[in-house]
């Protein structure tokens, strides 16, 4: 007995020895991989900077968008060093608010104002929730336990309630009191009864160990609502209860790693997202199609929808072990507009980090000096019709998108870089009057870019040389989590709506309204009053664009209104308070993220 246990034990160490050298050899192997990829990108980026044609006629690139925005700088560092706040009009601790109570049952809210009798449906909000697990804390406001908010319209009135979202991450979290699963910007807690076997095998789970924390948006598909993140799940709610119902994993049902937060719905019910596919030559965008009817005319359940999920179109990526980040995609009636910003995601890292343990976030890298890349890919056969470059820049989120006189129009809310991800961990947001770079770092434009469809190279020029495209700005405001009248998704539109993204304003929660064919713009502002993205809703008896009303959350900045939660109700034409209703809450609410109008919910 004594030998055998004594060879099983010099088996298991033999055994040991050899997964620990070649872990190390992988990730040797990574890093490697990893330097000499960076120095291709370096050669592509010098290449990039000497070769990029001018369209004629725009002369102007990105950086001049936001020239001359900071020049205050020197006077926010005088500030500083004098121990004064650097923006005393902005209260980040809306977002580091921790709901400590669901709120199932409806409560009324104190009307204000007047509620349109005719608006008879629910707001439905979706995002961060608490950034604490028992005594931990989560490092990044993406990381957040998702919070889900109903504001129900009925009659004038308007009734609260909320729910934290049930997901897997989030039981799992609540068990252990401790952060399980590592997020975004946030590492796991170690757990005492997982190896260094245990690890290594799990890095070629992509499934395994994921969060489906779902903190960020709902969209409804089929006649049912879910709440999304970036990772390839979408959580099942009910829109009146706010009650968790399953999960859906899109990952093991296609090999899909990632797909945007921000799905398109088509005027037949079908719903198309952009994935990220792995493949043997290397990672690919996909548009994924959810067909709603059949060709006779049946209508799918949703659960029928995601049984019929099909690639519709695929267009390789630039860089096999870099695969852009991508947040939201364009759809129009000819194409899909894919915009390939030059962030990617290291595969090589991510390797290692899901082997340590660590957050995607550090596997995000930046490539300043190569160009932003937008392709244009047929609808009706799937394959790329055009490519476009301009100048880094980085994005979350496209406005809309449309085709007029040969040309595709594309409208982004634009970064210089990706800073302003930084300044969502919640150290950076704590410290943020001691940062007199961070309204620099958190500063946006909305800009066009207009596409020539059908313009070929000029003479001498390379027939493969991507076209040179330099954008307009459409006003002069930091514009975040645009929305439009959804009737002009894909289509010429004139309006768009927005929060405000610069910290340093004199009023950073304002929401605003752009005038894309004048270029104006007409703001809303309370003091002390923090609005979330503006949702449209159309009137019924609608004759133009912006007949209607915009339904914004509100809550209150300061220490003295964090128990109190708000919706309120603009005219979207004249961008004037109609009413609003305030409600008092057992727990603290923070701001939140995305949402959906649910009509007749």
């Amino acid at each position: 007995m004594k030998k055998t246990a004594r060879y099983f034990s010099k088996k298991k160490y033999l055994l040991k020895t050899i997964l620990t050298s070649k872990v190390k050899s992988t990730i040797d192997r990574y890093k490697k991989c990893r330097f000499w990829l960076t120095k291709g990108l370096w050669r592509v980026a010098n290449n990039w900077k000497e070769t990029a044609p001018v369209v004629s006629g725009q002369t102007a690139g990105i950086d001049s968008m936001f020239r001359g925005l900071d020049e205050n700088r020197d006077l926010l560092v005088k500030k500083l060093n004098a121990g004064q706040d650097l923006y005393p009009n902005c209260d980040t601790s809306i977002w580091l608010r921790n709901c400590t109570r669901d709120i199932p049952t409806p409560v009324q809210g104190k009307i204000r104002g007047k509620i349109p009798e005719w608006l008879s449906g629910s707001l439905l909000r979706n995002g961060p929730g608490s950034t604490q697990v028992g005594n931990y804390e989560f490092k990044h406001i993406f990381d957040s336990s998702a919070l889900l908010h109903r504001f129900a319209f009925k009659n004038g009135l308007v009734s609260y309630q909320c729910r934290f979202l049930e997901s897997n991450t989030y039981k799992q979290n609540k068990a252990a009191q401790r952060i399980v699963i590592t997020e975004f910007g946030t590492k796991a807690c170690p757990d005492p009864c997982k190896t260094i076997f245990h690890r290594f095998s799990n890095v070629f789970k992509w499934g395994d160990d994921q969060s489906d924390n779902a903190m960020i948006s709902i969209y409804p598909i089929g006649d049912e609502y879910y709440a999304f993140t970036e990772y390839p799940i979408m959580v099942k709610i009910d829109p009146t209860t706010l009650e968790t119902l399953n999960t859906i994993d899109i990952a093991r049902m296609t090999g899909i790693v990632h797909h945007t937060a921000h799905p398109h719905m088509a005027a037949d019910g079908a719903v198309f997202n952009l994935a990220t596919v792995p493949k043997i030559d290397g990672p690919h965008y996909c548009v994924v199609k959810f067909p709603r009817v059949d060709s006779g005319g049946y209508q799918y359940s949703a659960d029928e929808m995601f049984g019929r999920m099909c690639i519709v179109a695929t267009i390789k990526c630039r860089w096999p072990l870099h695969p852009g980040y991508m947040h939201s995609f364009g759809i129009t009636e000819h194409y899909f507009v894919v915009v390939e910003q030059p962030l990617s995601i290291s595969l090589s890292t991510v390797m290692v980090n899901r082997f340590k343990g660590n957050p995607i976030s550090s596997a995000l890298k930046w490539f300043q000096d190569c160009p932003t890349l937008i392709y244009l890919i047929s609808r009706s056969d799937g394959k790329t019709v055009k490519t476009f470059k301009s100048d880094a820049f980085f994005y979350l989120h496209i406005i809309n998108q449309y085709e007029e006189d040969d040309n595709v129009v594309i409208d982004i809310c634009c970064y210089r870089d990706p800073s302003m991800i930084d300044c969502m961990f919640v150290e950076a947001l704590q410290n943020l009057n001691k940062n007199p770079d961070y309204a620099a770092m958190f500063r946006s434009r909305p800009l066009r870019f207009v596409l020539p469809v059908n313009r070929n190279p000029r003479d001498g020029d390379d027939v493969n040389e991507h076209l040179y495209v330099c954008p307009e700005k459409l006003c002069d405001l930091g514009c975040e989590t645009p929305r439009i009248n959804d009737l002009k998704i894909g289509k010429k539109y004139r309006f768009f709506y927005a929060i405000s993204s610069d910290v340093d304003s004199e009023n950073p929660g304002t929401l605003i309204k752009v005038d894309t064919y004048n270029k104006t713009c007409k703001t809303w502002c309370e003091k002390n009053v923090y609005p979330s993205e503006p949702i449209f809703v159309s009137s019924p008896d609608a004759e133009d664009e912006d007949d209607g009303v915009i339904l914004s959350s509100i809550i209150w900045g300061g220490s003295e209104c964090t128990h109190q939660a708000g919706v309120i109700v603009l005219d979207a034409k004249s961008w004037t308070e109609i009413g609003r209703a305030t409600f008092i809450t057992q727990s603290p609410v923070p701001k939140c993220l995305h949402g959906w109008y649910a009509a007749a919910v």
